[in-house]
């Protein structure tokens, strides 16, 4: 029986451009790209060198803080390039893609009997691990400390993102074998949460069902989080992405490491937006111009609008990404912008904004921020569109001035950056909220650990 969660506070923000829920399978990328920005606090260790013939599921290189933590290679192929930044820092992995692929094979545990450690020794030997992440501070998860429960969200609401149940359709018996993996690894609870009554989340055995409704950030598992089971000094929990869940339990079924996703590609400044299905690095131009782009001026996110990073068209796939969003790039400037009514934009002021008034309406929003940065103006409208139980101003300024002990009593262990999107989008002062977030956290993992 699902225990309904009902969301009030948020704003969902209707884009052109959905993707049509069709899926058409893109031939193999000649490259593959690892970005090691994807692993925020991890410190490479490489395991092989350039010109090494490696297998899909084969280790890459390992974190320097938890030796046991691989990460593995999504494809078979030559692994030609190792990028580096300042102070010999690797940056990215490229692997030209071999034309015959071949995979590693892992012993597959048994599902009925199986221990937490023998769990955790597969999906470490196997490169898996890095799909569980843990709160808080958002980073991977640390396979030496256990999680007071686990959560997996598979309501998505942000902006055009993929439609969760369309993605998992057909995917039940990989989605069953990794959440009965995951309920051996907490003492507490393992909570899935979806939308429709009839999702593939909707029958997994062993954990306990949310049903969801409500505008974005409805989807976001911090908020699921803050209302089934938050977060106190001292606790902590894992998060597992429906997509990622899949991954592991086909692991758990066959032994073998399969990076494959089901991608959703979306945005006004796609000609044909559909699904697509790729592997985890590919070469986003393998896809977006299978479907099309309307004009020579748009950019590419890798992610949704609100999370998402900026890539270029022949850039790769994101480790954790499931949505590429193209839309125009706001370039232009509008004479007296900010002194007539806007019709076009959403808004939630209603000064000179009618967006209220029909709040089914879809937009063509380009990228334009429509004001420049400026000081925090106190207005209350993040608490309009913020449901956590925290003051989010407050600790944006807390996080702003480094007051380690506001952080903690203003709730940072419960948050992460995404869950801060949706009042950066809203802010009239233009503040980078999912940076300072980010910020805020690696400095309190920093001093306090």
């Amino acid at each position: 029986m699902s225990k309904d969660i009902r969301i009030k506070k948020g704003l969902n923000i209707n884009l052109v451009g959905a993707a049509e829920l069709a899926t058409s399978k893109v031939a193999l990328s000649n490259v593959y790209v690892l970005n090691l920005q994807d692993f925020h606090g991890v410190s490479p260790k490489m395991l092989v060198k350039e010109g090494a013939e490696v297998k899909a599921g084969e280790a890459l290189f390992y974190n320097k803080n938890h030796e046991s933590m691989i990460f593995a290679s999504p494809v078979s192929g030559e692994l030609v390039e190792i990028k580096r930044g300042e102070r010999r820092r690797i940056l990215s992995l490229k692997i030209l893609a071999d034309t015959n692929q071949q995979s590693i094979e892992h012993k597959v545990p048994n599902l009925s009997s199986v221990s937490a450690a023998e769990i955790k020794a597969t999906l470490l030997l196997s490169g898996c691990w890095p799909f569980i992440k843990q709160r808080p501070y958002d980073v991977i998860a640390d396979p030496n400390t256990t999680p007071k429960a686990i959560f997996v969200s598979g309501y998505g609401t942000a902006p055009l993102a993929a439609d969760v149940d369309y993605v998992l359709n057909g995917k039940e018996a990989e989605l069953q074998a990794a959440i009965t993996a995951l309920a051996v690894l907490t003492p507490g609870k393992v909570h899935v949460s979806y939308g429709d009554a009839k999702s593939p989340l909707s029958g997994v055995k062993g954990a306990e069902l949310h049903q969801v409704s409500g505008p974005h950030p409805a989807g976001l598992v911090g908020t699921q989080i803050n209302k089934i089971d938050p977060i106190n000094k001292g606790e902590l929990v894992w998060v597992v992405s429906p997509q990622d869940l899949v991954i592991i339990g086909e692991l758990l079924l066959t032994g073998k490491f399969n990076a494959e996703r089901t991608v959703a590609l979306a945005g006004s400044s796609v000609k044909k937006p559909q699904y697509y299905t790729t592997k985890i690095g590919a070469e986003i131009a393998t896809f977006l111009y299978a479907s099309g782009v309307d004009s020579d001026n748009f950019r590419v996110i890798n992610g949704d609008v609100l999370t998402g990073l900026k890539t270029a068209p022949d850039g790769n796939l994101g480790f954790y990404n499931n949505t590429v969003t193209v839309i125009p790039e706001g370039d232009d400037y509008e004479f007296f912008g900010w002194n007539k009514p806007v019709f076009n934009k959403i808004s939630t002021t209603r000064a000179l904004t009618f967006s209220w008034l029909n709040p089914k309406k879809k937009y063509d929003l380009t990228t334009n921020t429509n004001g420049e940065h400026r000081a925090f103006v106190v207005t209350g409208q993040y608490e309009e569109v913020f449901p956590l139980d925290i003051y989010p101003m407050q600790l944006l300024k807390a996080c702003m001035v480094k007051d380690l002990d506001e952080m903690e009593q203003l709730g940072l262990y419960e948050v992460a950056p995404e869950d801060f999107s949706l009042t950066e989008f809203i802010c009239i002062s233009k503040q980078p909220h999912q940076q300072i977030i980010r910020e805020g956290l690696d400095l309190l993992q920093k001093e306090i650990g």
